[in-house]
């Protein structure tokens, strides 16, 4: 059957709801801006508040007789060649858990790589289930995680027969991306889904050039943030689905469970406007925001003591499989400050804002929305904070680990030492302990501690002095990480 990708069924059905002139007695209790704060529909305008109707009841009838919903979700899974497609208005976030609650239940074992976002730890920590980590490939010269292997997931498997399906995270927020058929064909051979984390590959669809994505690799299940390198609205995300090994139904169950009853129809429309926009003109608009990253990267290169991290630096063997260049992972360690330092001047001094920040690297992302009068201002930034970097100096040191250093035993499950009995150390005395908290630097995301950890040295210490030179841990209990909190002596 021909599917037609100019139609946006949630936009539609928007623009009827006002061409009727439909009057609710019903939430939302603004009732189309009328009710609302004027001072708040000054700042936000009154079309925000216009696209704020119910999902049922409002853009389609109590008993969704209209599919509005179901309709701009079959289109989005055609557009990306999935089999069913669900939208989320609460961020991968909620999607990547229940993915997992859809392969794997209390006690089962799930294959996750160890660089997983801290939304999979929460899933981890909700559900139960027991993960078997998977180390990440590690650059020991850049001090970066890379996606695991698919011979690392052979082995886990060989170890772990009885493990219900694996969960790997790609592309990274650094742009870092796996060989997605070989990790599935790893456990398609077992019979068991593969989980893709794709959060910021949302674009990966839409241009050949770019690497490739989950469904066309042959995973079950892939996660997908549209309002990342997408132009989705912030918590906008969809999640695919494709063969038997999950069923929609069950997909759909779990799901459920965790979702609001109270979706925003804003996030609706703009995953749906997305998707029409990517299927009609995502080639021409990916080929632009490359041709535009190639020329950025080139300029960058040319400022002393920046570097942008390309393929050669981060592919090869023991490294990733393949990178998209979009994100713009830029070194800067030869500029003798740390990513925290570089971020914080950028937005202070000339109002611009990174991505991602690390103590080396800062990342400043491309996308189709991007053009040479953004990128002009950009580089012109990032020239002054080359010119200005001598007065940032000395640079607060991080002691980084070793990648070997990095990892702790699994001691506990994360739900047993979250929920369990536990108290508060200093972390002076916290080594040799069993942590009851996650400690994530952010961002990117990925935990540095996990509940149920044997916590060491070496990763207290690059917290702490992280911490001291500008890293963000939002998750922990104490923010100034005078104290941890840990499972109690006579509960581990």
């Amino acid at each position: 059957m021909a599917v037609d990708h100019t139609r946006a069924p949630v936009l539609e059905a928007l623009d009827d709801y006002h061409r009727r002139g439909r009057l609710s007695f019903a939430p939302p209790g603004h009732k189309q801006a009328r009710g609302a704060d004027p001072a708040v529909r000054e700042v936000l305008g009154d079309s925000v508040f216009l696209g704020d109707v119910l999902a049922s009841g409002g853009l389609d009838d109590r008993l969704t007789r209209g599919r509005v919903l179901q309709r701009a979700q079959e289109l989005m899974a055609d557009a990306v060649h999935a089999d069913h497609t669900f939208f989320s208005t609460c961020g991968s976030s909620l999607s990547v858990k229940a993915a997992m609650l859809a392969v794997a239940g209390p006690h089962e074992k799930l294959l996750v790589g160890r660089d997983a976002h801290k939304s999979v730890v929460s899933g981890l920590i909700l559900s139960g289930i027991e993960p078997v980590w998977i180390e990440p490939r590690w650059d020991a010269e850049r001090r970066l995680a890379h996606p695991p292997s698919a011979q690392e997931f052979e082995q886990a498997f060989d170890t772990h027969p009885a493990a219900k399906g694996a969960l790997i995270t790609s592309p990274t927020p650094y742009g870092a991306c796996a060989d997605l058929r070989a990790v599935t064909e790893v456990c398609h051979r077992r019979s068991v889904p593969l989980i893709v984390d794709e959060a910021w590959g949302a674009h990966l669809p839409f241009h050949p050039d770019l690497p490739s994505w989950a469904m066309d690799a042959g995973a079950d299940i892939c996660v997908t943030s549209i309002h990342k390198m997408g132009s989705g609205l912030e918590q906008g995300s969809v999640f695919h689905l494709q063969g038997d090994l999950v069923t929609p139904a069950l997909l759909g169950m779990r799901a459920d469970l965790l979702g609001t009853t109270s979706p925003s129809v804003l996030l609706y429309a703009g995953l749906d406007g997305w998707r029409r926009q990517m299927a009609l003109h995502g080639k021409e608009l990916m080929g632009a925001a490359l041709e535009l990253a190639t020329e950025v990267r080139a300029a960058i290169e040319t400022i002393d003591g920046m570097h942008v991290n390309d393929r050669d630096d981060f592919c090869g063997p023991g490294l990733a499989d393949d990178l998209d260049p979009l994100p713009g992972v830029i070194g800067i360690d030869a500029l003798g400050i740390t990513g925290y330092q570089a971020a914080d001047w950028l937005r202070e001094h000339r109002s611009i804002n990174t991505h991602l920040t690390d103590h080396r690297r800062i990342g400043a992302q491309i996308t189709h929305a991007d053009d040479h009068e953004t990128v002009g201002e950009l580089l012109a930034a990032l020239k002054d904070l080359a010119r200005a970097a001598p007065e940032l100096r000395p640079a607060p040191r991080v002691e980084m680990p070793l990648p070997s250093e990095l990892r702790m035993d699994q001691a506990r499950l994360p739900r047993d030492a979250f929920f369990g009995p536990a108290e508060n150390v200093p972390v002076s005395r916290a080594a040799g302990r069993v942590t009851a908290e996650m400690i994530t630097p952010y961002p990117p995301g990925i935990p540095a501690v996990l509940p149920g950890e044997r916590l060491t040295e070496p990763v207290l210490r690059y917290l702490r002095s992280g911490l001291d030179a500008g890293m963000h841990l939002p998750d922990a209990s104490d923010t100034e990480l005078e104290t941890i909190r840990v499972v109690t002596l006579d509960a581990e």
